[in-house]
């Protein structure tokens, strides 16, 4: 099996090196938001203009602005106001997050059954991210959901592989373990093609470290938490692990006891954070 794993590993490091595989690009409503976001003289009238061009996306957008998550008082039912509600920052990366869900569709009915799993698990972890990052820590709430939309981004080539090389496919042992040992490193590649924040750049590697050492909390350990949490009480290796040997909980300033009164007390809210990303 580590035979096969790691031929079909540098099948893909090849591909991807030579141009055979070609890496994701953001969707062209994303890429219009990040230039909006990256112009100083940009303004709320100029990002209402690109996001109303996607009915879908301005639909979430306005379903965001109106969930707990904000705390919200008054029902918002137009784009334009759900924008001012949300501020541009925390409008541009939910819309960027959000704007890719479309890329997680393939023509392959085993691809694409695999492909909407992992949208879904991201949406979660996101959800969970926004949460634990308002309550646990001073960085962005914006950024970390992001983060969690992202942090699988990896996938998304290596099953564009599969989806060409038939037999890998319906092998879905050394699928699952090229999976595991690639997601992370080409994670870190697309988020660098596609000129993230420095910040989020290594989050689909080093979410996976979890006896990783830090001088802060950052949002690779939010979503580590996040992600384990998403897992909590199954029967995958996630779901297993033990939390004491997690350094991003200490960092945190967290539990590793996630069964504690304190995380049911924010369960909640993270059902909520999901609910709104969904």
């Amino acid at each position: 099996m580590s035979h096969v794993v790691e031929r079909v590993r540098q099948e893909i490091v090849n591909a991807i090196k030579n141009d055979q595989l070609v890496l994701p690009t953001l969707p062209e409503v994303a890429l219009r938001v990040r230039e909006v976001a990256d112009d100083p003289d940009a303004d709320l009238d100029q990002l209402a203009k690109v996001i109303g061009n996607d009915a879908a996306l301005s639909a979430r957008i306005v379903r965001v602005a109106n969930s707990p998550l904000l705390r919200a008082n008054r029902q918002i039912e137009d784009l334009k106001t759900a924008l001012m509600r949300l501020g541009m920052e925390y409008t541009c990366n939910l819309a960027t997050g959000l704007a890719m869900e479309q890329m997680f569709q393939a023509t392959s009915d085993l691809v694409d059954r695999r492909l909407r799993d992992v949208w879904m698990r991201s949406s979660e972890v996101a959800g969970i991210c926004h949460v634990l990052c308002k309550h646990y820590t001073k960085l962005r709430p914006d950024q970390a959901t992001l983060a969690g939309l992202v942090h699988k981004i990896g996938v998304l080539p290596i099953l564009t592989y599969a989806e060409d090389h038939p037999s890998l496919l319906v092998d879905s042992l050394t699928l699952d373990r090229v999976i595991e040992e690639l997601q992370g490193p080409i994670g870190d590649m697309i988020l660098k093609a596609w000129e993230f924040p420095k910040e989020l750049i290594n989050v689909p590697s080093q979410h996976l470290e979890f006896s990783r050492k830090a001088p802060t909390a950052d949002y690779a350990d939010i979503v580590t938490v996040a992600l384990l949490q998403s897992h909590m009480g199954d029967d995958s290796t996630l779901g297993e692990m033990d939390y004491e040997e997690v350094t991003a909980f200490e960092r945190l300033g967290m539990d590793p006891d996630m069964q504690s009164a304190e995380a049911e007390d924010l369960s909640d809210e993270m059902a909520a954070a999901m609910m709104a990303l969904q």
